[in-house]
C-alpha cells in the first residue's frame, strides 16, 4: 500500500450527499474509500475531505486545490464541475482548458490523482437535451485529461447500473448510500483495493409506475427539489454558502 494520506476535491458528490451517518452529516463514498485504505494502512492513514456541496468548478479550484497540494497528500481525488454544466453561463472551452491545467498541477506535486467520468445523472431530470452534451464533452474531457497526465479514471458514464433510480436519492441528482458504496468500490478497484463485494451490489429496479402516479411523483419533485433550486439561482445562493469542509485537515482516521 503506497498511499498513506488522502485528500479529497469537490463538490456535494465528493462531500458524500445523500449518504447519511446516524447524527445527519454525510459520509459519502470518499469516506469509505478512506476507511478501507486506513484498514490496510493502520494508524499512520490520515484523510481530509475538503468538498462542499454547490461549488462551482472556479471555487473548487480556488478554495480547494493549493490547500490540497499544501498538504502533500500521496493520492487526491478530484471530481468538480457537474454544477457547472447546470448553468446558463457554461463555458465549455474554459472548463476543459482550466480541468487540463489543474490535473498537472496536481500531478505535478507527485500524488496520484483520481478522476471521473460522471454517470448520466440527466436521464431522469428535465433538461436533458441542453445539459446532456454538456456532461458528455466534460466526460470526455476527463478520459483525455487523465490519459495525458497518467491519473487513475473511474468511469461511472459506462456502468448502466447507475441508470437503476435505486442508486440515486430522492432528489434525483445525488446518489443514495447504495450509490456511494458503488462508487467506493469502483474508486477500490481502480487503486487495486479489494472491498466488501456487497458495496457493488444494485438494488432491484422498482416496479414501473402507472403514468398518473409518476406524473404526481415528478409534481412533488419539482415542488421540493426543482423550486428551491431555481430560487437559489435567481438569488445568486448556493446550498453550500453557510457549509465548511467536514474534514479541513489531514488527520487519522478515528477508530
Amino acid at each position: 500500500m503506497r498511499w498513506r494520506s488522502y485528500v479529497a476535491v469537490g463538490d456535494s458528490f465528493t462531500e458524500g450527499m445523500d449518504d447519511a451517518y446516524p447524527d445527519g452529516s454525510y459520509r459519502g463514498w470518499a469516506d469509505l474509500v478512506a476507511t478501507r485504505l486506513a484498514a490496510e494502512v493502520g494508524p499512520d492513514f490520515r484523510y481530509a475531505n475538503l468538498a462542499i456541496r454547490g461549488r462551482l468548478f472556479p471555487g473548487v479550484v480556488a478554495e480547494q486545490v493549493p490547500a490540497a497540494l499544501a498538504m502533500k497528500p500521496d493520492l487526491i481525488s478530484f471530481a468538480a464541475g457537474g454544477n457547472d454544466v447546470l448553468r446558463r453561463t457554461f463555458d465549455p472551452d474554459a472548463l476543459v482548458a482550466r480541468f487540463d491545467d489543474v490535473v498537472r498541477r496536481l500531478r505535478s506535486g507527485g500524488a496520484d490523482v483520481v478522476l471521473f467520468r460522471f454517470a448520466d445523472v440527466m436521464a431522469r431530470l428535465p433538461g436533458q437535451r441542453l445539459v446532456a452534451p454538456r456532461v458528455q464533452l466534460l466526460n470526455r474531457a476527463v478520459g483525455e485529461t487523465a490519459e495525458r497526465y497518467g491519473a487513475i479514471l473511474v468511469d461511472l458514464y459506462a456502468d448502466d447500473a447507475y441508470l437503476n433510480p435505486m442508486l440515486w436519492s430522492t432528489d434525483r441528482l445525488h446518489l443514495s448510500a447504495a450509490g456511494h458504496r458503488r462508487v467506493a468500490a469502483q474508486v477500490l478497484d481502480a487503486l487495486g483495493v479489494g472491498c466488501d463485494e456487497e458495496w457493488l451490489l444494485v438494488p432491484p429496479r422498482p416496479a414501473p409506475t402507472p403514468w398518473l402516479a409518476a406524473r404526481a411523483a415528478d409534481l412533488r419533485w419539482a415542488g421540493q427539489h426543482l423550486a428551491p433550486w431555481i430560487r437559489r439561482r435567481l438569488t445568486g445562493r448556493s446550498s453550500g454558502d453557510t457549509v465548511t469542509a467536514k474534514r479541513p485537515t489531514l488527520d487519522p482516521i478515528a477508530d
